[in-house]
């Protein structure tokens, strides 16, 4: 068997705060990546809990980096650095793809949601449905046949997956009080069910449908108040006013996810 883990910062238990996310101290990031990795090797603990074989790749997908590499599994294979682009190393090779430590997409109730970025982005839609981050590459990974099929994070990001694939298995090790409040798990209580439930998502794969719907995929991101498209331009895209641009791709992976 051969998995794909998604990693970002902003889901694992004990983790509430921008500042939690950011280089602000080492310290505080030093802290935040061990609460990463932790979940992330729990992950790895229920894949091969129920392959003792399986490869397991896991792509560090915060933008600063999330990974403490000095604590990261023996067992699992490492994608960090900067310039990676869809489909991720991501390819027909893997049974399944699992998210640890998502966040929900930009709302008014997920802890530290947002879409992409927290600081200019106030939507993603593609085919007019709006996705967040999980929705974006959980689509990316259908267009292959590949099935999502474990998300760990808040409650909210949890409700969210399961909008798109109803019998996701799902881990929540937090439940969001506010954009930066929550309600934590402790650290070995959140590692102990993610392992778990990783376990339980592989013994389903098969069941989980991949979440995809057939292109030409029209994706449309619209800016926060101040915020300029000018990033989004390239050729044939449609700038629709100020804050808003489209782009249409019969290649998922041609766009901005």
């Amino acid at each position: 068997m051969k998995v794909y883990i998604l990693t970002d910062l902003e889901g694992p238990a004990m983790i509430t705060t921008w500042a939690q996310t950011r280089d602000v101290t080492p310290e505080e990031k030093m802290r935040s990546e061990y609460f990463l990795t932790g979940e992330v090797n729990a992950c790895v603990d229920g894949i091969l809990d129920f392959d003792p074989g399986a490869e397991v790749i896991v792509w560090d997908g915060h933008g600063g980096g999330g990974i403490d590499e000095k604590l990261f599994h023996p067992k699992a294979k490492l994608i960090a650095g900067r310039g990676l682009r869809a489909p991720y190393a991501l390819d027909e090779s893997f049974d399944a793809l699992m998210f640890v430590g998502q966040h929900a997409r930009m709302g008014d109730r997920g802890n530290l949601c947002h879409t992409y970025s927290s600081q200019t982005v106030e939507y993603y839609k593609i085919n007019d449905i709006e996705l967040g981050e999980f929705g974006c590459r959980a689509l990316m990974a259908g267009t292959i046949g590949v099935p999502t099929v474990l998300v760990t994070g808040d409650d909210v990001t949890l409700e969210e997956a399961r909008e798109l694939v109803p019998n996701i298995v799902g881990a929540v090790v937090k439940w969001a009080l506010g954009r930066e409040l929550a309600m934590s798990r402790s650290h070995e209580a959140s590692c102990a069910l993610i392992r778990e439930k990783a376990r339980e998502a592989c013994e389903k794969i098969g069941e989980i449908a991949p979440y995809f719907f057939p292109g030409p995929y029209t994706f449309e991101a619209r800016m926060q108040e101040g915020c300029s498209v000018q990033g989004y331009l390239r050729p044939g895209a449609e700038v629709i006013d100020e804050r808003t641009v489209r782009i249409t791709e019969e290649d998922i992976c041609k766009l901005p996810i």
